[in-house]
Protein backbone atom coordinates (compact mmCIF):
# COMPACT_ATOMS: atom_id res chain seq x y z
CA UNK A 1 0.00 0.00 0.00
CA UNK A 2 1.16 3.40 -0.29
CA UNK A 3 1.34 5.55 2.97
CA UNK A 4 2.46 9.06 4.10
CA UNK A 5 5.84 8.29 6.03
CA UNK A 6 7.62 10.86 8.55
CA UNK A 7 11.37 9.59 8.30
CA UNK A 8 12.59 11.77 10.76
CA UNK A 9 11.16 14.92 12.52
CA UNK A 10 11.36 17.89 10.99
CA UNK A 11 9.39 20.04 8.80
CA UNK A 12 6.82 19.20 5.80
CA UNK A 13 9.81 17.99 3.48
CA UNK A 14 10.54 14.75 5.67
CA UNK A 15 7.18 13.43 4.82
CA UNK A 16 7.71 11.08 2.33
CA UNK A 17 5.30 8.82 -0.03
CA UNK A 18 6.43 5.25 0.21
CA UNK A 19 5.22 1.32 -0.39
CA UNK A 20 4.95 0.10 2.52
CA UNK A 21 3.25 -3.69 3.20
CA UNK A 22 -0.58 -3.99 3.52
CA UNK A 23 -1.71 -4.84 7.13
CA UNK A 24 -2.82 -8.01 8.38
CA UNK A 25 -5.87 -9.64 8.24
CA UNK A 26 -8.22 -8.35 10.46
CA UNK A 27 -8.48 -10.75 13.79
CA UNK A 28 -10.96 -10.21 16.46
CA UNK A 29 -13.18 -7.00 16.22
CA UNK A 30 -10.95 -5.15 14.01
CA UNK A 31 -12.24 -4.23 10.19
CA UNK A 32 -9.96 -3.32 7.37
CA UNK A 33 -11.13 -0.42 5.59
CA UNK A 34 -9.36 0.80 1.96
CA UNK A 35 -8.79 4.59 2.21
CA UNK A 36 -10.13 6.92 0.01
CA UNK A 37 -9.91 10.39 1.88
CA UNK A 38 -8.01 11.41 5.16
CA UNK A 39 -8.08 14.35 7.25
CA UNK A 40 -5.17 16.41 8.30
CA UNK A 41 -4.79 17.54 11.83
CA UNK A 42 -2.63 19.39 14.32
CA UNK A 43 -1.51 15.86 15.42
CA UNK A 44 -0.22 15.05 12.89
CA UNK A 45 2.54 18.07 12.75
CA UNK A 46 3.13 17.85 15.83
CA UNK A 47 4.21 14.34 15.49
CA UNK A 48 6.26 15.03 12.17
CA UNK A 49 8.04 17.64 14.00
CA UNK A 50 9.11 14.83 16.89
CA UNK A 51 6.48 16.25 20.13
CA UNK A 52 3.54 13.93 19.57
CA UNK A 53 4.46 10.36 19.35
CA UNK A 54 1.83 7.80 19.00
CA UNK A 55 -0.14 5.94 21.28
CA UNK A 56 0.96 2.60 21.65
CA UNK A 57 -0.51 0.44 19.26
CA UNK A 58 -0.19 3.08 16.60
CA UNK A 59 2.31 3.39 13.83
CA UNK A 60 4.72 5.19 15.01
CA UNK A 61 6.08 6.98 11.63
CA UNK A 62 2.13 7.06 9.30
CA UNK A 63 0.18 9.89 10.35
CA UNK A 64 -3.82 10.26 10.31
CA UNK A 65 -6.17 10.10 12.48
CA UNK A 66 -9.41 10.07 10.77
CA UNK A 67 -10.56 8.46 7.45
CA UNK A 68 -13.23 7.60 4.93
CA UNK A 69 -13.19 4.81 2.81
CA UNK A 70 -15.02 0.93 2.30
CA UNK A 71 -14.59 -1.93 4.62
CA UNK A 72 -12.33 -4.67 3.00
CA UNK A 73 -12.62 -7.41 5.58
CA UNK A 74 -13.60 -7.62 9.07
CA UNK A 75 -12.48 -10.07 12.26
CA UNK A 76 -14.46 -13.31 13.00
CA UNK A 77 -16.16 -11.35 16.48
CA UNK A 78 -16.64 -8.24 13.68
CA UNK A 79 -20.45 -8.28 13.21
CA UNK A 80 -21.36 -5.03 12.40
CA UNK A 81 -19.68 -3.94 9.05
CA UNK A 82 -19.31 -6.00 5.38
CA UNK A 83 -17.44 -5.78 2.87
CA UNK A 84 -18.07 -2.77 0.52
CA UNK A 85 -19.80 -0.30 3.20
CA UNK A 86 -18.87 3.10 2.98
CA UNK A 87 -17.22 3.78 6.29
CA UNK A 88 -15.70 6.81 8.29
CA UNK A 89 -14.29 6.86 11.20
CA UNK A 90 -10.90 7.49 13.71
CA UNK A 91 -7.84 5.79 14.80
CA UNK A 92 -4.39 7.04 16.63
CA UNK A 93 -2.25 6.91 13.65
CA UNK A 94 -1.97 5.28 10.70
CA UNK A 95 -5.17 7.09 8.19
CA UNK A 96 -3.37 8.40 5.66
CA UNK A 97 -2.27 5.31 3.77
CA UNK A 98 -4.30 3.02 1.50
CA UNK A 99 -5.55 0.75 4.00
CA UNK A 100 -5.94 1.02 7.75
CA UNK A 101 -6.93 -1.94 10.25
CA UNK A 102 -9.02 -0.43 13.56
CA UNK A 103 -11.38 -1.60 16.07
CA UNK A 104 -15.17 -2.09 14.90
CA UNK A 105 -16.51 0.11 16.91
CA UNK A 106 -14.93 3.40 16.12
CA UNK A 107 -16.16 3.65 12.63
CA UNK A 108 -19.63 4.89 11.63
CA UNK A 109 -21.30 4.55 7.95
CA UNK A 110 -21.18 7.89 5.79
CA UNK A 111 -24.54 9.29 5.18
CA UNK A 112 -25.03 8.73 1.29
CA UNK A 113 -25.47 12.30 0.69
CA UNK A 114 -22.01 13.15 1.60
CA UNK A 115 -18.30 12.50 -1.04
CA UNK A 116 -15.42 10.62 0.45
CA UNK A 117 -13.69 14.45 0.45
CA UNK A 118 -16.87 15.38 2.97
CA UNK A 119 -17.12 11.95 4.69
CA UNK A 120 -13.28 12.30 6.00
CA UNK A 121 -13.58 15.99 6.97
CA UNK A 122 -16.15 14.94 9.84
CA UNK A 123 -14.86 12.32 12.38
CA UNK A 124 -12.41 13.78 14.28
CA UNK A 125 -13.58 17.65 14.66
CA UNK A 126 -17.32 16.75 15.07
CA UNK A 127 -16.14 13.70 17.84
CA UNK A 128 -14.14 16.23 19.50
CA UNK A 129 -16.78 19.01 19.73
CA UNK A 130 -19.97 16.92 20.35
CA UNK A 131 -17.65 15.18 23.18
CA UNK A 132 -16.39 18.09 24.66
CA UNK A 133 -19.51 19.69 24.27
CA UNK A 134 -22.14 17.50 25.52
CA UNK A 135 -20.71 14.77 26.96
CA UNK A 136 -17.81 16.24 29.37
CA UNK A 137 -19.81 19.67 29.33
CA UNK A 138 -23.47 18.71 29.54
CA UNK A 139 -24.48 21.64 27.37
CA UNK A 140 -27.90 22.51 27.79
CA UNK A 141 -30.82 24.09 25.20
CA UNK A 142 -29.70 28.39 24.88
CA UNK A 143 -26.89 28.40 27.01
CA UNK A 144 -24.38 31.19 25.87
CA UNK A 145 -21.01 29.47 24.54
CA UNK A 146 -17.85 31.02 23.60
CA UNK A 147 -15.81 28.82 21.30
CA UNK A 148 -12.11 29.93 20.52
CA UNK A 149 -10.71 28.80 16.72
CA UNK A 150 -13.80 29.38 15.90
CA UNK A 151 -12.44 28.85 12.03
CA UNK A 152 -10.54 25.71 12.53
CA UNK A 153 -11.80 22.29 12.36
CA UNK A 154 -12.97 21.89 15.84
CA UNK A 155 -14.06 25.09 16.20
CA UNK A 156 -16.64 25.31 13.27
CA UNK A 157 -17.72 21.95 14.25
CA UNK A 158 -18.26 23.28 17.78
CA UNK A 159 -20.14 26.42 16.50
CA UNK A 160 -22.37 24.34 14.46
CA UNK A 161 -23.33 22.06 17.06
CA UNK A 162 -23.78 24.74 19.73
CA UNK A 163 -26.19 26.91 17.21
CA UNK A 164 -28.41 23.18 16.31
CA UNK A 165 -28.67 23.02 20.87
CA UNK A 166 -30.07 26.36 20.04
CA UNK A 167 -27.03 28.53 22.05
CA UNK A 168 -26.12 31.87 21.74
CA UNK A 169 -22.23 31.68 20.02
CA UNK A 170 -19.45 33.47 20.51
CA UNK A 171 -16.39 33.05 18.64
CA UNK A 172 -13.05 33.91 18.48
CA UNK A 173 -10.18 34.52 15.78
CA UNK A 174 -7.04 36.63 14.64
CA UNK A 175 -9.05 36.74 11.29
CA UNK A 176 -12.18 39.25 10.96
CA UNK A 177 -12.25 37.52 7.64
CA UNK A 178 -12.02 34.01 9.02
CA UNK A 179 -14.78 35.12 11.45
CA UNK A 180 -16.70 36.27 8.59
CA UNK A 181 -17.11 32.99 6.97
CA UNK A 182 -18.03 31.15 10.46
CA UNK A 183 -21.09 33.76 10.75
CA UNK A 184 -22.69 31.70 7.94
CA UNK A 185 -22.52 28.55 10.45
CA UNK A 186 -23.97 29.56 12.77
CA UNK A 187 -21.99 32.03 14.86
CA UNK A 188 -23.58 35.45 16.52
CA UNK A 189 -20.91 37.23 18.18
CA UNK A 190 -17.79 37.47 15.80
CA UNK A 191 -14.45 38.90 18.57
CA UNK A 192 -11.14 38.78 16.60
CA UNK A 193 -8.32 38.89 19.18
CA UNK A 194 -5.44 40.74 18.89
CA UNK A 195 -2.33 41.73 21.26
CA UNK A 196 -4.56 41.31 24.36
CA UNK A 197 -6.47 38.46 25.00
CA UNK A 198 -8.50 39.92 28.24
CA UNK A 199 -9.82 42.28 25.26
CA UNK A 200 -12.57 39.26 24.63
CA UNK A 201 -13.31 38.48 28.36
CA UNK A 202 -14.10 42.40 28.31
CA UNK A 203 -16.63 42.01 25.42
CA UNK A 204 -18.77 38.98 26.13
CA UNK A 205 -19.27 40.72 29.56
CA UNK A 206 -20.69 43.41 28.07
CA UNK A 207 -22.79 41.68 25.20
CA UNK A 208 -24.13 39.68 28.36
CA UNK A 209 -24.75 42.26 30.25
CA UNK A 210 -22.39 41.40 32.92
CA UNK A 211 -23.43 37.84 33.20
CA UNK A 212 -20.78 35.83 31.34
CA UNK A 213 -21.15 32.73 29.46
CA UNK A 214 -21.68 29.41 30.75
CA UNK A 215 -19.55 27.46 28.67
CA UNK A 216 -16.30 28.25 26.81
CA UNK A 217 -14.50 25.61 24.89
CA UNK A 218 -10.78 26.47 24.40
CA UNK A 219 -8.20 25.10 21.58
CA UNK A 220 -5.56 28.11 22.33
CA UNK A 221 -4.29 27.38 25.96
CA UNK A 222 -2.32 29.49 28.67
CA UNK A 223 -2.53 32.80 27.40
CA UNK A 224 -6.23 32.91 27.09
CA UNK A 225 -6.85 31.32 30.56
CA UNK A 226 -6.98 34.25 32.77
CA UNK A 227 -9.24 36.11 30.05
CA UNK A 228 -11.68 32.38 30.03
CA UNK A 229 -11.78 32.64 33.87
CA UNK A 230 -13.21 35.86 34.02
CA UNK A 231 -15.50 35.90 30.63
CA UNK A 232 -17.29 32.57 32.67
CA UNK A 233 -20.77 33.01 34.34
CA UNK A 234 -21.49 32.32 37.86
CA UNK A 235 -21.17 28.20 37.47
CA UNK A 236 -19.55 28.33 34.38
CA UNK A 237 -17.53 25.50 32.49
CA UNK A 238 -14.37 25.49 30.77
CA UNK A 239 -12.96 22.69 28.51
CA UNK A 240 -9.46 22.65 26.94
CA UNK A 241 -9.14 20.71 23.84
CA UNK A 242 -5.91 22.37 22.72
CA UNK A 243 -2.70 24.17 23.49
CA UNK A 244 -1.51 25.31 20.29
CA UNK A 245 -0.53 28.71 21.83
CA UNK A 246 1.15 27.10 25.58
CA UNK A 247 0.54 24.56 27.78
CA UNK A 248 1.85 26.38 31.30
CA UNK A 249 -0.08 29.26 33.21
CA UNK A 250 -0.76 30.67 36.30
CA UNK A 251 -4.77 29.93 37.56
CA UNK A 252 -6.46 32.36 39.77
CA UNK A 253 -8.22 30.36 42.50
CA UNK A 254 -10.05 33.02 44.18
CA UNK A 255 -11.59 33.88 40.71
CA UNK A 256 -12.67 30.07 40.44
CA UNK A 257 -13.74 29.71 44.18
CA UNK A 258 -15.98 33.22 44.43
CA UNK A 259 -17.63 31.59 40.68
CA UNK A 260 -17.89 28.32 41.67
CA UNK A 261 -15.87 27.48 37.99
CA UNK A 262 -15.10 24.11 36.34
CA UNK A 263 -12.22 23.25 34.30
CA UNK A 264 -11.98 19.99 32.29
CA UNK A 265 -9.72 19.20 30.20
CA UNK A 266 -10.08 16.08 26.99
CA UNK A 267 -7.81 14.61 24.50
CA UNK A 268 -9.43 11.90 21.57
CA UNK A 269 -6.12 10.03 20.58
CA UNK A 270 -5.03 8.37 23.36
CA UNK A 271 -8.27 7.05 24.24
CA UNK A 272 -8.73 3.40 24.77
CA UNK A 273 -10.73 1.15 21.85
CA UNK A 274 -13.62 1.23 24.59
CA UNK A 275 -13.64 5.06 25.08
CA UNK A 276 -13.61 5.75 21.54
CA UNK A 277 -16.32 3.73 20.66
CA UNK A 278 -18.78 5.73 23.25
CA UNK A 279 -17.46 8.67 21.58
CA UNK A 280 -18.26 7.34 18.14
CA UNK A 281 -21.77 5.78 18.64
CA UNK A 282 -22.79 9.35 20.27
CA UNK A 283 -21.41 11.17 17.19
CA UNK A 284 -23.79 8.26 14.75
CA UNK A 285 -26.48 8.61 17.11
CA UNK A 286 -26.61 12.48 17.80
CA UNK A 287 -24.98 14.20 15.06
CA UNK A 288 -24.88 11.95 11.72
CA UNK A 289 -28.87 12.43 11.88
CA UNK A 290 -27.99 16.24 12.08
CA UNK A 291 -25.66 15.96 8.94
CA UNK A 292 -28.12 14.00 7.07
CA UNK A 293 -30.76 16.50 7.40
CA UNK A 294 -28.50 19.19 6.11
CA UNK A 295 -28.57 21.03 9.57
CA UNK A 296 -24.52 19.91 10.00
CA UNK A 297 -22.12 20.06 7.24
CA UNK A 298 -18.46 19.06 6.73
CA UNK A 299 -16.30 22.61 6.63
CA UNK A 300 -13.44 21.98 3.88
CA UNK A 301 -10.65 24.59 3.39
CA UNK A 302 -8.57 22.77 0.41
CA UNK A 303 -7.95 19.54 -0.76
CA UNK A 304 -4.48 17.29 -1.57
CA UNK A 305 -3.78 14.39 -3.46
CA UNK A 306 -1.57 11.98 -1.27
CA UNK A 307 1.80 12.68 -3.44
CA UNK A 308 1.35 16.26 -2.08
CA UNK A 309 1.38 15.98 1.55
CA UNK A 310 4.29 17.91 2.24
CA UNK A 311 2.17 21.04 0.59
CA UNK A 312 -1.11 19.90 2.57
CA UNK A 313 1.07 20.33 6.00
CA UNK A 314 2.25 23.52 4.86
CA UNK A 315 -1.57 24.37 4.34
CA UNK A 316 -2.37 23.81 7.46
CA UNK A 317 0.72 25.56 9.25
CA UNK A 318 -0.49 28.91 7.53
CA UNK A 319 -3.02 29.61 9.80
CA UNK A 320 -4.92 30.47 7.15
CA UNK A 321 -7.42 27.64 6.70
CA UNK A 322 -11.39 27.54 7.72
CA UNK A 323 -12.08 24.07 8.06
CA UNK A 324 -10.33 20.97 7.14
CA UNK A 325 -7.67 20.18 4.99
CA UNK A 326 -7.68 16.78 3.34
CA UNK A 327 -5.62 13.81 1.77
CA UNK A 328 -7.24 12.00 -1.39
CA UNK A 329 -6.25 8.97 -2.42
Amino acid sequence: MRAVLITQAGGPEVLAVRDLPNPALPGGDQVLVRVHAAGLNRADILQRRGFYPAPPGAPSDIPGLEFAGEVVASGPTALRWKPGRRVMGITGGGAQAEFVLVPEGTIAEVPDSLSWVEAAALPEVFITAHDALFTQLDLQLGEPVLIHAAASGVGTAAVQLAHAAGCLVFGTSRSEEKLERVRALGLDEAIVVRDKPEAFADQILEATGGLGVNVVLDLVGAPYLAANLKALATLGRLISVGVTAGARAEINLGVMLHKRLRIFATTLRGRSPAEKAAAVAAFANHVLPLVRCGILKPVIDTTFNLDDVAAAHQRLESNETVGKVILTF
